[in-house]
Order: C-alpha cells, then sequence, then structure tokens
C-alpha cells in the first residue's frame, strides 16, 4: 500500500520502504513509529493519505 503526503506530494511505498531512513521493505505504515514525520517537508502521519 502507499500513502501520500498531502502537503508536498512525498509517497511511502509499504513494499519497498525508504533505504534512505533506514525502513526495510515490507514496513507496513502502521508499523512506522508514531513520531515518523515526511522526509521533504516535516509533517506528521496525520497529513498523509492511502493511496
Amino acid at each position: 500500500m502507499k500513502y501520500v503526503c498531502q502537503i508536498c506530494g512525498y509517497i511511502y511505498n509499504s513494499e519497498t520502504g525508504d533505504i534512505d531512513l533506514d525502513i526495510a521493505p515490507g514496513t507496513a505504515w502502521e508499523d512506522l513509529p508514531d513520531d515518523f514525520v515526511c522526509p521533504l517537508c516535516g509533517v506528521g502521519k496525520d497529513q498523509f493519505e492511502a493511496e
């Protein structure tokens, strides 16, 4: 599943994770820490929507 930042458009894809943030492929959105922030604009998880 993909989640898109509604502020800047960054896409988190759980299949690929995010190697730059040391998030392993297969890491579900729900398994990211509650204090996860968008690496591009810094907003919290509440600003992302499932795609």
